[in-house]
């Protein structure tokens, strides 16, 4: 694949993707029967993810997304978290299971919490493809957790360097020489 040049090393294959998304998703069938989950998705890297989950998750769900940034283009996520995207529909007295890419410092997720809390979700709960305990800013832990990954900035699969790499099917730590040149 021509976009394999900017990749050190495949640290979650495309194989290891497909088992953990049908386990997650059996686990959310069981947890939400009959309750009728509004599946958030965060934009724009839980697509990949997102799409292959519900896919595995066999109860009602209704989907929506937000789009919330806290790294503008760079390697290391900042304290600014910014609602670019809001939901088109109402939470309160709602489930809410917020689908996540990666899980890093926790900043970006915690902010969605606590507006889906002010707002009166029932209940809001995360799934995660990816979980970086290493670089947890904040104290906690997602509620679904696909794989746990060290403190390595990694690309694919919805996650991205500067808008790119988004579409390998696969999530590869990213060589650190794409991030000290000027990559387009």
């Amino acid at each position: 694949m021509e976009l394999d040049k900017y990749i050190e090393k495949v640290l979650v294959s495309q194989k290891e993707i497909e088992t953990v998304t049908k386990s997650l998703g059996a686990k959310i069938t069981k947890d939400y029967k009959n309750k009728k989950p509004l599946v958030v998705g965060l934009l724009k890297g839980c697509i990949p993810f997102m799409s292959d989950l519900i896919k595995h998750i066999d109860t009602n769900i209704e989907l929506d997304f937000m789009n919330v940034s806290s790294y503008y283009g760079g390697i290391e996520s900042t304290a600014d978290v910014k609602i670019e995207k809001d939901l088109s529909v109402t939470v309160k007295d709602r489930y809410i299971l917020i689908a996540e890419d990666i899980v890093d410092s926790g900043r970006t997720l915690n902010a969605v919490i606590k507006l889906l809390e002010y707002r009166g979700a029932k209940e809001v709960k995360v799934v995660t493809l990816l979980n970086k305990p290493e670089g947890r800013l904040i104290d906690y832990v997602p509620d679904y957790i696909g794989v746990d990954i060290p403190k390595l900035f990694v690309v694919g699969y919805g996650l991205d360097y500067k808008e790119q790499l988004r579409n390998l099917p696969y999530v590869g730590v990213l060589k650190p020489e794409v991030y000290t040149k000027d990559f387009n």
